[in-house]
């Protein structure tokens, strides 16, 4: 089937960067002589046939914002049958031939779902939490790392003047890749992620002991929002080495601000290749960066992959957290 027209969405959490790839799609398919349609809140919108025209000067000046300015949504009917088709009879209705789809694992599997019906989509990872299989890096990720670093290291501040331990939340429900990262880059005495079982005598009062031993007098402790009560492990620390001991929950400022190179220069390098995809007709794929370079995995695959926790990194952590 030639590819005349293809939509573009985001869906899911936003990341920053997310507008950087939807300017590359936008400029990668005028350029290649396509038509591009964008949709507002993501597979709701498609359903809703909140569907408009983009052109060029459409993406103008959205590079450096984050969030997304297609928007995003959560949408239960699109995971149901009916929500499938009616989203199949708005591409027919508005001549959508294709459609990139930015997002996490959800959005690939309404990729996919699509695909089945005769709708060639391709997935670009999109997620601050860095936990998609097929890829090494997922859009999002460094602008957030920084974020959560800027702000831990301001609040390392007021926890060395006073000589407290700190215990601060990081997103990250199943996924520790940010808390991890994070705890790397400001020196945290224990990192708590899902993916690593803990003992807490061991991994976390242990190591503030061993850190007094030798004079450190105040600690960061990065939790993923997975693992467990940030304020019941901050009591519970308090209680059994009678440091003053804070918890403090990050939340979703981790999603914002302007993304960094890092994140601008991937998004449009996987806007690219996705739309190169689309014009050959190809679809039922998925956007991924492998050994510093950007390829594709069909969607099955992609989805049916393991992404192993970097258990290294992890153990080098702890190693020169002392």
């Amino acid at each position: 089937m030639a590819i005349k027209t293809i939509g573009v969405l985001t869906s899911g959490g936003d990341a920053p960067g997310m507008n950087a790839a939807v300017r590359s799609v936008v400029r990668t398919a005028i350029a290649m002589g396509l038509n591009v349609k964008g949709i507002h809140h993501g597979y709701n919108g498609l359903i809703e046939g909140d569907i408009f025209d983009m052109n060029v000067r459409s993406v103008s000046d959205i590079i450096h914002r984050g969030g997304t300015v297609l928007y995003t949504a959560r949408s239960p009917l699109f995971k149901t049958e009916e929500g499938v088709n009616l989203a199949v009879e708005n591409c027919k209705k508005f001549g959508i031939d294709g459609i990139v789809v930015i997002g996490g694992d959800g959005s690939f599997r309404g990729a996919r779902d699509l695909s089945l019906k005769g709708i060639p989509c391709i997935g670009i990872p999109g997620t601050i939490d860095n936990d998609i299989a097929s890829t090494e890096y997922t859009i999002g990720f460094d602008t957030a790392m920084n974020t959560a670093m800027e702000m831990v290291d301001k609040l390392r501040d007021t926890t060395q003047s006073h000589e407290r331990c700190s215990v601060v939340e990081v997103m990250g429900r199943r996924a520790g890749w940010l808390a991890l990262q994070t705890g790397i880059a400001v020196g945290a005495t224990s990192i708590l992620v899902p993916e690593v079982s803990f003992n807490f005598e061991n991994d976390i009062i242990n190591e503030i002991k061993l850190s007094q031993k030798t004079g450190k007098m105040h600690y960061i402790i990065v939790v993923a929002e997975g693992v467990g009560n940030v304020h019941e492990i901050a009591k519970l620390v308090e209680e059994k080495t009678g440091i003053v001991t804070r918890a403090t929950v990050l939340g979703h400022v981790q999603r914002g601000g302007s993304p960094t190179v890092r994140d601008r220069v991937m998004a449009s390098g996987m806007g690219y290749e996705a739309v190169r995809l689309l014009k050959e007709g190809i679809g039922n794929r998925v956007i991924a960066y492998r050994d510093n370079k950007v390829v594709n995995f069909d969607i099955y695959e992609a989805l049916n992959m393991e992404k192993p926790f970097d258990i290294e990194a992890y153990k080098m952590a702890y190693t020169i957290s002392i």
